[in-house]
């Protein structure tokens, strides 16, 4: 039978980028892989991803892609669309067991292949033998601190809003606790829960692949292939295979729309060279107003001036904000398409 690679994505655009890229890079190096690329749906709106999965299905006959039934979700109050994210691919490890399974009836499947939200769908993989492994989309910094979360769940008893201390992760500057991602502040919340599970599953997996080059993070790599992270417990394997960055897409979504030049491209074209910062925080991520003012800071004093700092990508500012010694803040477009290198 043919051999086969099976990729579980989280649904925002940016995750299902992220592993349609690991599946290209596995074909350049096993040309014979079928790859194969599981889909689900969540309640909200985490980006249009049927232009693009078209896209890649027309032109990589290697890429499958397998949609899974939605799911029907209790009727609970959240806060968190993490939570809404974790829960939805939950309750599709049934519906990931029959397509694993009815993929394995013409494929050998030699891995699964995980987004950190789909932790869950481990358990089905070490039910059906086959080895798991995590993809991290994001850097080694933030894989060395959700690998040491258990450790500083174990070793405190506040949430981390209230803890006001400085958190000591191995690989990275101390954090203060305060700072740490929005979903883990409340210890009481189910986001915490989900984050916290999820983060105990990495040494259960046969390896943990992450869109980062070494060398680049050479500090956080090196404590994270080193077990410092996960004390008392084995730490798998670390491959750095990144960065993974889509080279193309849809024609539709690169340089114009409806055959008209995107505005945000024009007005990037007439910019000073190096007087643009681009923020982007993921699909569904923001910045606060105090985190910009803290990035033009750090710039200004880096660069000696700043003639402007300006987000292209994302609901950013409501409004233009100034501050003493920097130049306005504009929040430019909101969430375009936007193809820029």
């Amino acid at each position: 039978m043919e051999e086969a690679i099976v990729l579980y994505p989280s649904p925002p655009i940016g995750h299902l980028i992220s592993m349609v890229e690991l599946g290209k890079l596995l074909l350049t190096q096993k040309p014979s892989l079928s790859i194969h690329i599981l889909i689900t749906t969540v309640p909200y709106d985490s980006g249009s991803t049927a232009p693009y999965i078209a896209n890649v299905a027309a032109t990589i006959p290697s890429i499958k892609f397998h949609h899974l039934p939605t799911v029907t979700l209790p009727s609970t109050k959240t806060t968190h669309h993490e939570e809404l994210t974790f829960e939805v691919l939950r309750l599709s490890n049934p519906h990931v067991r029959e397509e694993l399974l009815s993929i394995a009836k013409n494929y050998t499947i030699h891995g699964l292949v995980v987004d950190f939200f789909c932790c869950a769908a481990l358990s089905v993989a070490k039910e059906l033998n086959i080895p798991g492994y995590h993809f991290f989309t994001s850097g080694a910094g933030a894989l060395a601190g959700f690998l040491y979360f258990p450790t500083i769940h174990n070793t405190t008893t506040k949430s981390l809003k209230d803890l006001k201390s400085l958190l000591h992760i191995p690989g990275v500057p101390p954090i203060p606790s305060s700072d740490m991602p929005i979903p883990v502040l409340h210890r009481d919340d189910k986001a915490y829960k989900y984050f916290l599970d999820c983060s105990s599953s990495f040494p259960e997996s046969a390896g943990i692949v992450v869109n980062i080059f070494a060398s680049l993070e050479a500090r956080a790599v090196k404590t994270t292939s080193e077990g410092l992270c996960v004390p008392n417990k084995r730490t798998p394997t670390v491959y750095c295979i990144g960065p993974l960055i889509a080279t193309e897409g849809p024609k539709d979504d690169a340089d114009t729309r409806n055959g008209t030049t995107l505005e945000c491209l024009t007005w990037l074209d007439s910019q000073p060279v190096g007087s643009v910062v681009f923020l982007c925080f993921g699909s569904l991520g923001l910045f606060s107003k105090e985190q910009l003012r803290e990035i033009a800071c750090w710039r200004e004093v880096a660069t000696g001036g700043l003639a402007g700092v300006r987000s292209i990508l994302g609901h950013l500012l409501t409004c233009p904000l100034k501050m003493d010694g920097v130049n306005e803040f504009n929040l430019v477009f909101k969430k375009p398409e936007l193809r820029a290198g």
